[in-house]
This record gives C-alpha cells, sequence and structure tokens, in this order.
C-alpha cells in the first residue's frame, strides 16, 4: 500500500446511466433505475472495505435542466431506495445525511429524505452522504454567507480557517475525500465537492455506472492503494 493511503471517504460520480441505457434499446429512465438498484451492491461493498464515508452524486443543481418526466421518475428511484434500505441501514448502523438544497425537491421525496435522515441520525457506523440538488460553488457561496452572518452577529473574523469553513459547508464533520471514482470515462468533476476534493486521488474507470460492479470497485481500490499521497510533501527516495 502506499503511503498515507487509508481509504476513509469515497466519493461517486454515477455516470452513464443514459448511454448505458442507450446500448440497450432502452429509455433513458431505465438507465436511472438500473443506477440507483447498483448503488446498494457498492453500499454493501464499502462496509466490507471498512471505509466509513460514502458520497453519492445523485442529482446536481445543473440537472434541472433535464426533461421533467426523467427528473420526476429519477426522484420515484430514489424514493423507492431509501424506503427499501431504510431498515437494513439502520441495522448496520449507517448514518445518512444530505448534502445540497432539498427545498426544490417534490414534496414526497423531501419527505422521505427528511425521515431517513431522522431516523438514522444516531448510527455512528457509517455515513452515506447522498448529493442532492446540490453545485459545489453554491455550497461554497452558501458557506461565505453563513460565516459572514456569524460575522454581523459579532464572531472574530479571523476565527475563519481552512479547517472551520468546514463547519459551514453540507459536509460538516465528514472527513475530505480520499477517492473519487466517476464511471463511464469522463474525466471532470463537474462542480462536485470542490473543497472536499483538493487532495483526492481521481479515478475514471470507462465502465458505465449500472455495470459497476464490486469486482470493478476492488480494482478501484487497489489503484487507490498504489498510489503515493504526499500532500504537498516529498517523495521518500
Amino acid at each position: 500500500m502506499g503511503k498515507n493511503n487509508k481509504l476513509v471517504h469515497v466519493a461517486f460520480i454515477m455516470d452513464g446511466n443514459g448511454r448505458w441505457a442507450k446500448a440497450r434499446g432502452l429509455p433513458r429512465t431505465k438507465g436511472h433505475k438500473a443506477g440507483c438498484d447498483r448503488i446498494t451492491e457498492i453500499y454493501e461493498e464499502c462496509l466490507a472495505q471498512d471505509i466509513k464515508v460514502m458520497s453519492l452524486y445523485a442529482f446536481s443543481t445543473e440537472n434541472w435542466n433535464r426533461p421533467k418526466q426523467e427528473i420526476s421518475l429519477l426522484f420515484r428511484y430514489l424514493d423507492v431506495f431509501f424506503k427499501r434500505e431504510i431498515n437494513r441501514m439502520i441495522k448496520d448502523g449507517s448514518r445518512i445525511i444530505v448534502s445540497g438544497d432539498i427545498s426544490r425537491l417534490p414534496e414526497k421525496t423531501q419527505k422521505t429524505v427528511l425521515d431517513a435522515i431522522d431516523r438514522t441520525k444516531d448510527c455512528q457506523n457509517f455515513t452515506f452522504n447522498i448529493c442532492l440538488n446540490y453545485g459545489g460553488r453554491f455550497e461554497i457561496v452558501r458557506a461565505t454567507k453563513l460565516f459572514a452572518q456569524d460575522v454581523l452577529n459579532g464572531k472574530d473574523i479571523n476565527s475563519l480557517t481552512e479547517d472551520s469553513f468546514n463547519d459551514y459547508l453540507y459536509t460538516k464533520g465528514l472527513p475530505p475525500v480520499d477517492l473519487l471514482i466517476r464511471t463511464s470515462g469522463e474525466q471532470r468533476t463537474s462542480n462536485y465537492l470542490p473543497y472536499q476534493l483538493v487532495y483526492a486521488e481521481m479515478l475514471f474507470p470507462l465502465t458505465p455506472w449500472p455495470d459497476f460492479t464490486k469486482e470493478e470497485f476492488r480494482k478501484c481500490i487497489d489503484l487507490y492503494n498504489k498510489r503515493d499521497r504526499r500532500f504537498g510533501g516529498i517523495k521518500d527516495e
């Protein structure tokens, strides 16, 4: 294993659902359903690998530009996923949190998400962070406004540090991302967790998310373990 390679927080950009469906002559929505179903296997592998945090880019602030029917079905699949998996996640000791502004989501989805957050709030073995209506730039602007409000309320402006800024992010209390995996071959982060990704290792497997099995995930972990994470330091000679 490479230096400093304990894998604590893995983040996923679940890309390729639409292309997976198109390649099979199916509507894009079937790809999203297959993608939601894939989450369970990867979640189970995170537990098996003793990873402590899993973040999923489920719906970005830019995804509202997609067809309304596709958006509606995507939220329906998420509702089904939460209701199907919530009891086993509680049994696993997995806490569910959401990063993003959920106020714009359908009322039913908001209720489902808030219920999942509440029912798992005392779980401590694992954190399942689902990013819904999430945008990285928006998160940073929001955090800046929250700190500015604290300053107006009397907080010392010089109290802000790189570490304390984390307290104003959606991911407050979570460790930084160690490994980002974006499936389906695209090599960009797409406004995803920019503050949390600054020292993350990144992998871009060609496999679309619906085909991203635990075996594929293990290959990514093996590659990660071979990396030498120096965090700005000098490589050992």
